[in-house]
């Protein structure tokens, strides 16, 4: 396989998750050229990735019309193979746009997107749900190649920011916090409680927030012991999952970055299941998840979520 079209337009946390088995690809095929469809705000994760050759940019909030420069733009490619990932109908089109001897397509497409593959991926052993790096290692075992993941994820280095001294101690003591996610009910209410309890119990701790909106905590923060990157852009937001430290935060797609580069990452769950969409590879050491009572969120405590965070930290 010399050239490979990949379909993975959204969302963050599944574009790392295809980022992860391409890397593998890579490595085993390094003469392959690799092309890459992603929505326009996600793009700029995908071109940090050295062994991603090109990404075309979808812009989805054009509708029709992004989605028909898009198919045109393949139209008037060759590819050896295509992959689509995503399993959507507007996937399964740029799929269908693009010529190429094979088109993998997910066995759990929906929307009809199952009428343009040509090849489907077999689905992992046992009984669903399933973790998406499972399902997505079909297409790189379906061409027969190795699908483990390795770690860390390698992405290109980025600009130095002005706050890049904050992380400059032991990553054991440093802690990002991302306090939203995609879907409100899956975001705990207890990232204020936690973080003034990191600042109590544990001696020169430092701990910066990062969110979609801007926000900040109720508590006054110790004197060079918090930063407050909610509100960034992308860019900087991959920047700040990047950095040694360990990672708290709700089922959410910079959770699964950061677990992605190597980082230690507790990852707290209401109602969708940890064995699904935790943070990979599930129950190793430095990737734990905390469940609330009931998938419940608001039902999990502060304290609860320290006592593990405490232990992961290796306190």
């Amino acid at each position: 396989m010399k050239s490979l079209l990949v379909i993975k337009p959204s969302s963050l946390g599944d574009i790392v998750h295809g980022l992860q088995i391409l890397q593998t690809v890579a490595r085993q095929l390094p003469d392959c050229r690799i092309t890459w469809v992603a929505r326009d705000r996600f793009a700029p994760l995908v071109e940090a990735a050295p062994f991603i050759h090109e990404v075309i940019h979808f812009h989805r909030k054009e509708g029709a019309r992004g989605l028909w420069e898009v198919m045109k733009t393949l139209r008037a490619r060759h590819f050896d193979a295509v992959w689509d990932m995503q399993g959507l109908l507007r996937s399964g089109l740029m799929a269908a746009a693009a010529k190429a001897p094979q088109k993998w397509g997910r066995r759990d497409s929906r929307e009809g997107a199952g009428f343009f593959y040509n090849r489907r991926i077999k689905l992992p052993d046992g009984p669903p749900p399933y973790h998406a790096i499972r399902v997505l290692q079909g297409f790189p075992l379906g061409s027969g190649l190795n699908a483990e993941i390795t770690f860390p994820l390698t992405l290109k280095p980025g600009p130095e920011r002005e706050w890049s001294t904050f992380f400059q101690g032991d990553p054991n003591r440093q802690f990002v916090i991302f306090t939203d996610s995609r879907g409100v009910g899956k975001e705990w209410p207890g990232f204020d409680e936690l973080t003034r309890l990191i600042w109590e119990k544990i001696p020169d701790s430092r701990v910066a927030w990062c969110a979609g909106q801007p926000t900040a905590p109720q508590a006054t923060p110790p004197a060079g012991r918090f930063l407050n990157l909610s509100g960034c852009p992308l860019d900087e937001m991959i920047e700040l999952c990047r950095r040694p430290s360990i990672f708290i935060g709700n089922d959410s797609g910079p959770m699964h970055l950061s677990a992605a580069v190597g980082n230690k990452v507790l990852a707290i769950f209401g109602p969708t299941s940890p064995l699904r969409f935790g943070p990979w590879p599930i129950g190793a050491p430095r990737t734990q998840s905390i469940q609330a009572p009931g998938g419940v969120l608001k039902d999990l405590s502060a304290k609860a979520v320290l006592v593990q965070l405490m232990e992961l930290a290796g306190y």
